[in-house]
């Protein structure tokens, strides 16, 4: 059965991490529900290669040719569509992956704000008790980020900071995103390839 995974990227430092995690995704055969924060097209065309144009369409294209691996494999929703699976427990994808999680969504989301479709979404998977991984973005954190992490890791989110080891000695700042990117996919029980197992 095919795995569904809400994907959500929001204004946070971390744009690659989130591009690379849509590739390995549907190149692993998953459904992703891609839901991308207007912040997040400004961080991408700010941080990546990837320029995405306003029209939604348009950003639909330059995904599906840039980013995905198996064509009809992803959906990109609109922030205000609250008839996609991810609106409803009726329906709800296996998990879900905010990354880069804002501090602005870890805050939403911790109090069930509820304002769009990807604060929706993961109000979602945590009143369903799914999967539900947040990436923060980039370092440092306040004392609120962290409170708002801490409150989400106790009801039930797994919080998955951005920080790469180094002892499979990296040798490219690819090599530090598709570290990162391993774990979140370890998480989902989604099998990678992208880093090797710790031991023999």
């Amino acid at each position: 059965m095919t795995r569904r995974i809400s994907l959500a990227l929001t204004g946070g430092s971390g744009a690659q991490y989130g591009l690379r995690l849509l590739e390995a995704l549907t190149a692993a055969g998953c459904h992703v529900y891609l839901m991308v924060s207007d912040a997040a097209c400004v961080v991408i065309n700010t941080e990546t290669s990837t320029q995405l144009p306003q029209d939604h369409a348009g950003r639909a294209e330059v995904f599906a040719a840039k980013h995905v691996n198996a064509p009809g494999s992803f959906e990109l929703l609109a922030k205000t569509d609250w008839f996609s699976a991810p609106a409803s427990g009726s329906n709800a994808p296996d998990a879900m992956v905010i990354c880069p999680a804002s501090g602005g969504t870890l805050s939403a989301v911790a109090v069930g704000a509820s304002n769009n479709l990807i604060e929706r979404a993961a109000d979602v998977m945590l009143k369903e008790r799914k999967p539900l991984i947040l990436v923060p973005r980039e370092t440092p954190l306040s004392t609120i980020h962290l409170r708002n992490m801490l409150q989400l890791s106790e009801v039930g989110a797994m919080v998955l900071p951005a920080s790469p080891g180094f002892y499979n000695k990296p040798s490219s700042i690819e090599d530090l995103i598709d570290f990162v990117v391993a774990r979140i996919l370890d998480q989902l029980k989604v099998e990678q390839m992208l880093q090797p197992k710790w031991g023999k």
